[in-house]
């Protein structure tokens, strides 16, 4: 199946404001967090790797390869990412990846 670019860029604005919510919840444990957050940046990693690379090469400042590579690290060499990476990804990095994806998505209609 092959979904529209404005499509595959919205799922990772939804996988990036539910990893905001995520860690912005105080009633739910850690471990739940972090599997919730592992969860959405593969998402977010899937979502990136179809992406075509003339749409991620208006936002260069995004290493889209290093996103894209998300999915395969968190789910192949889960072992290999800690807590403390995991969670200043999500703090960190994931709303720079929003801006950037919001503007994507802008352009796209």
């Amino acid at each position: 199946m092959n979904r529209p670019v404005r499509d595959r860029l919205d799922d990772v604005l939804e996988a990036c404001a539910a990893i905001a919510d995520h860690i912005a919840a105080e009633d739910l444990p850690e471990a739940v967090v972090h599997d919730a957050v592992r969860m959405r940046l593969v998402e977010i990693g899937q979502a990136v790797r179809t992406l075509p690379a003339a749409v991620t090469a208006t936002e260069p400042a995004i290493p889209w390869s290093r996103v894209s590579l998300l999915a395969e690290r968190l789910t192949r060499r889960y072992l290999d990412t800690t807590p403390a990476l995991l969670f200043r990804t999500a703090r960190v990095d994931v709303p720079v990846l929003r801006e950037a994806t919001t503007r994507l998505r802008d352009r796209c209609d």
